[in-house]
């Protein structure tokens, strides 16, 4: 690039600064003396002291006639964080850099508030992004400055004894798992680099059987005859269990060095510290779209991903359509374009009539309470942080208030989150009435009979909107859940029903049959591209096949092209001299 900042006649001021999230906004003031550049046409990259670029920003014209920057900063276009850095702004036109940002009065009193602290690690360690005007200068000079900070002891060090330091490094040498399994991997991958082409394995770390969109996709595959092209392996252990032994983790190795592509459905916590070479990982998130943060959308709150992730590696994820694929992006902290709309493999079957006949006339049978009865399913998610202190409130529901509601018109089923300890206890006089479905080890088949699904933040909502009937949300909690768990849309807005806060008012819902119905069919028009049992082909095709739309692989590309300009833009003259 070259310097065109004392000819250009362009001046170019940050505004204002705002944050969502994850998500920063800046606003540019930019005047011209000859106006000769329109503003849509204008580049803004950060560059920093060593003249590397870290961002492309995305730019938009506002009305008022400013530019607007935007980047997520925890997905800089290159599937990571903005590296740590000093950065400039400047705006670029073709080769040419026109000008570099300063800091408009006004704001300067505000930068401090608009700098940002994000949390991660258990709460030891911190990645930052702070605003300020440059030092020593005639003007005001903006500044971005990106830095990761860890736990650091405060206090004088001590000494400790030589033979005591030489023993805790074998230790920790022969202790550390993951060097040799990294090492193992590496090993075979040279190996079997040759020989991987058309080897699928479809894998979970989170059960010991494979979760619904895995199952269908290996059955399709078969069914398709696919399995003479390709050769299938599948993986499910549930990693949480503990120690697994030496032979399962390189059985494991061995099957990752082996694939081509692998696909999972939820987080694998080996891929956080295990970068897998050539294999293209697509992610079938089981989670569908509900309201309750996860991955990168729960940066800086407890539990929340570090700057490197399992995420960072998937080539691939899937949603139900285009509209919501940025929620997905946002989570897995890639580009909205690799969010592919192919719709949910699990929802073929969901969606064929003949499986729902049949299921209908089994859940009949098996639960014959229901029979001539409209059923209320109550599914709601989980509270605590993970399947060791998982719970729900029980307390909360009025049995009494509950069973009045019922009458002779309605019956319900409990169908608690699978991760729940405690499992409720319904008292004898009700069960009439009442029955818990835990066990019943599939929910989408219990929306068939469903007249009423009573949630809160759940995902099960994607499916149950489908049904087109309706649903009520008991948020109890919604205050203390937004803060520590945290949603990453408006859970108001976008809740496709009434939201109630006491178990009085759940009621009261239901007796009135005010269920504000009229925001399922929206939600639906949001939610889903496809409304057929088709899936699982268009993900085998598109991605196992290569035959994706041309429209799409024309998105992906151009995204990026665009992107790669980061790494390649020459800012190497604008290098601060050292020394």
């Amino acid at each position: 690039m070259e310097s065109k900042i004392n000819e250009s006649g362009v001046s170019a001021k940050v505004c204002a600064i705002s944050w969502e999230r994850i998500h920063l906004r800046m606003q540019l003031a930019i005047e011209q003396e000859k106006d000769a550049v329109p503003l849509d046409q204008m580049d803004v990259f950060a560059v920093d002291k060593n003249g590397e670029a870290g961002v492309l920003f995305d730019t938009t014209l506002l009305e008022n006639g400013r530019l607007e920057l935007y980047v997520n900063i925890t997905n800089n276009g290159l599937h990571k964080c903005i590296p740590v850095g000093t950065y400039r702004i400047f705006v670029c036109h073709g080769n040419d850099v026109l000008a570099e940002c300063e800091t408009d009065e006004e704001l300067t009193q505000r930068l401090a508030d608009d700098s940002r602290a994000f949390l991660y690690g258990g709460q030891t360690k911190e990645y930052t992004v702070n605003f300020y005007v440059e030092d020593d200068s005639d003007s005001l000079p903006f500044r971005m400055h990106c830095m990761h900070l860890s736990y650091a002891k405060i206090g004088f060090p001590y000494l400790t004894s030589f033979f005591a330091t030489e023993k805790s490094i074998i230790t920790g040498f022969l202790k550390n798992t993951r060097r040799h399994i990294r090492k193992i991997y590496n090993f075979l991958y040279n190996v079997k680099k040759n020989k991987r082409k058309n080897h699928v394995l479809f894998m979970t770390e989170q059960s010991n059987t494979l979760g619904t969109n895995l199952v269908f996709l290996e059955k399709r595959m078969r069914e398709r005859g696919l399995d003479k092209d390709f050769v299938i392996h599948t993986w499910a252990r549930k990693f949480s269990d503990g120690d697994h032994g030496t032979m399962s983790w390189i059985k494991l190795a061995n099957l990752l060095a082996s694939s081509e592509y692998v696909f999972i459905d939820d987080h694998v916590p080996m891929f956080d510290w295990l970068q897998l070479k050539d294999t293209k990982i697509i992610q079938t998130w089981h989670a569908g779209a509900g309201f309750k943060s996860s991955g990168y959308s729960r940066w800086g709150h407890m539990g929340g991903p570090g700057p490197v992730s399992c995420h960072r590696q998937y080539a691939y994820g899937l949603c139900g359509s285009r509209k919501i694929a940025h929620f997905f992006s946002e989570v897995w902290g890639i580009n909205t374009e690799r969010v592919l709309n192919t719709g949910m493999p699990r929802m073929d079957e969901f969606q064929d009539p003949k499986h729902r006949e049949m299921m209908t006339e089994k859940l009949y049978q098996e639960f014959p309470l229901a029979k001539g009865k409209k059923v209320i399913l109550f599914a709601p998610t989980y509270r605590g942080r993970s399947n060791r202190d998982a719970h729900y409130p029980y307390e909360l529901i009025d049995w009494e208030r509950l069973d009045e509601v019922c009458g002779d018109e309605y019956v319900v089923f409990f169908k608690m989150h699978p991760w729940v300890i405690v499992d409720i206890d319904i008292p004898e006089k009700y069960r009439s009435k009442m029955v818990d479905v835990k066990k019943y080890p599939n929910i989408n088949d219990l929306f068939y009979i469903t007249d009423i699904l009573i949630t809160d933040y759940s995902s099960n909502i994607y499916e149950y909107s489908l049904m087109r009937r309706p649903m009520l949300f008991f948020a109890f909690d919604e205050i203390q859940y937004s803060f520590s768990r945290g949603f990453h849309r408006p859970y108001r807005e976008s809740a496709p029903g009434k939201v109630c806060t006491t178990f009085g008012e759940l009621m009261d819902a239901i007796e009135k049959k005010d269920f504000e119905f009229e925001k399922v069919e929206d939600y639906v028009e949001t939610q889903f591209d496809h409304f057929d049992s088709d899936a699982c082909d268009r993900v085998i095709d598109w991605l196992l096949l290569d035959k994706m739309p041309k429209d799409i692989r024309d998105r992906i590309q151009k995204k990026d092209k665009r992107m790669k300009r980061i790494r390649t833009t020459d800012f190497s003259a604008f290098a601060e001299v050292k020394g």
